[in-house]
């Protein structure tokens, strides 16, 4: 059993500098909820928008509780993890990413992972890809049980710390699939934490493509790095978008990801290129595919005056922010890419309601989308899922509400009610070190909407049979949309 973290200095070989660790003690980590409710409650702007103050004390009191007694790291990991998940903010969470070398040590880097990639399709876990050394999971298969513990209360369990807004389950569930394209996935996070093993091995109940027969077999664990063979990788300076014409009438744009901001490659001069010779060639029919892609840039905004035909106001969210200037004795434990987020200035204007409204980013996703004068005039499909829910998200909700094209596939995720995102703070716990991020600016709908994402007008959902057939039900009804047109 793993013992506590305490706060101690450990010195790598003579003379070198002292490295501290973690300290997971019951005295550091209430420490660390004192400077987790004081930030939280200073700068978050959507910490109330599914909770009322009560439930939120009620909250950090529950928490409080469970730090009475020492944790073990991961112990204290989980406990955080499920606490930010009910503040229900799909960019409130203990970032894989962002942690100290220290905790991503500890937590993620250990080869104790399932050996393939999957998708829930209605709460049952189907192989998309196989990984193991046994290659005992063909794709398609159905597995319904690891160690003895049916897969749907794996599933539950999990989903009480996985990531989205609002009520927004359908994103929970994407965001525990393994798609093997990422170091980081929160299945191969949550999972080995609430189910350790001393084991090399899981023990798995399955039923492959075609059989109705389940069986009962032994596969080795594996490291993300080892599944991610075979996976596509992105490198910074080459594109990460693609532009193809699989018919003479159709135009393909694939964008698995609209994170730029540590890319070299100009994807502005790409996406001008790319539009100014889809309108030079008068393509009938676009196919943009946002599929897996969780957002990151404004990337929309440079593609919606290709498909508008006047202007239209983009009916914009509220954006607001709960402070105008960072508390000096809140500086210390925070960090980020841009300094002026400690001090929005004039930027935010005190507002009656309590926040301050924030203009600085009212020229994206602004208040009127104008024409390109090298539009797209010809037919949009985009295809959508549940991973959709920051940037894409808006997008998609852009692209319905304007009549600019036809959204296929599943609900988003994200929510109608408003996000919270745009800029960020990294707040690192000071004794346990573990890192929250913490969202800046939140989007508040000027009516009530409902507490979902987008809906697509075309709606699909591949079943576990499109898995193992290798069919792509929803690119396949796009064909069919344009078949009809």
């Amino acid at each position: 059993m793993l013992l506590p973290f305490a706060c101690f200095v450990s010195l790598i070989g003579s003379g070198q500098a002292p490295v501290l660790a973690p300290d997971t003690t019951s005295k550091g980590l209430l420490k660390d909820v004192d400077v987790l409710e004081k930030t939280y409650k200073a700068l978050h702007p959507g910490l109330y928008r599914y909770n009322t103050p009560s439930q939120l004390d009620a909250g950090f009191a529950e928490l409080r509780n469970r730090f009475g007694r020492d944790r073990t790291l991961p112990e204290a990991y989980l406990e955080i993890s499920g606490f930010l998940a009910k503040i229900k903010c799909g960019h409130t969470y203990a970032n894989f990413f962002n942690q100290p070398d220290a905790v991503a040590k500890e937590l993620f880097d250990k080869p104790d992972k399932v050996p393939f990639a999957f998708r829930w399709i209605k709460k049952t876990m189907v192989v998309t890809r196989d990984a193991s050394a046994e290659h005992v999971f063909p794709r398609g298969t159905e597995v319904l049980a690891i160690d003895g513990i049916p897969t749907e209360r794996i599933l539950a369990k999990l989903m009480q710390v996985a990531r989205a807004d609002g009520s927004n389950d359908a994103k929970r569930i994407a965001d525990l699939e393994v798609l093997g394209a990422s170091k980081y996935e929160a299945f191969d996070v949550f999972f080995p934490l609430y189910y350790p093993t001393a084991s090399s091995t899981y023990r798995f109940k399955v039923r492959k493509p075609g059989a109705k027969r389940i069986e009962t077999l032994e596969a080795a664990m594996i490291s993300s790095g080892a599944r991610q063979v075979g996976s596509p990788k992105l490198d910074p300076m080459s594109p990460a978008w693609a532009l193809t014409y699989p018919r003479a009438d159709v135009a393909l744009l694939q964008m698995p990801t609209w994170a730029m901001y540590n890319r070299k490659w100009d994807w502005k001069a790409f996406l001008q290129s790319s539009f100014d010779e889809l309108a030079a060639k008068s393509v009938p029919n676009l196919i943009i595919d946002l599929r897996g892609n969780e957002g990151g840039d404004s990337v929309g905004d440079y593609m919606l005056p290709r498909f508008v035909k006047e202007k239209v106001a983009s009916e914009n969210y509220q954006r607001y922010t709960r402070y105008r200037t960072v508390p000096q004795s809140l500086r210390a434990n925070l960090s980020t890419w841009d300094p002026s987020f400690y001090d929005w200035r004039e930027s935010a204007k005190p507002d009656p309601n309590g926040f301050f409204k924030l203009t600085r980013f009212d020229d994206l996703m602004g208040s009127v989308v104008s024409p390109s004068n090298k539009p797209f005039r010809g037919k949009l499909y985009v295809l959508v899922g549940p991973e959709n829910s920051s940037a894409t998200f808006e997008f998609a909700y852009q692209i319905q509400r304007l009549k600019l094209g036809t959204l296929v596939g599943r609900p988003t995720g994200g929510s109608l009610r408003g996000i919270n995102g745009g800029a960020f703070f990294f707040l690192t716990l000071p004794n346990s070190m573990i890192e929250v991020d913490l969202p800046l600016i939140a989007q508040f709908s000027p009516e009530e909407r409902p507490d979902r994402g987008v809906l697509p007008d075309v709606p699909v959902q591949p079943t576990a049979a499109d898995i193992a057939a290798g069919r792509d039900v929803e690119m396949s009804r796009v064909y069919e949309l344009i078949g009809k047109a």
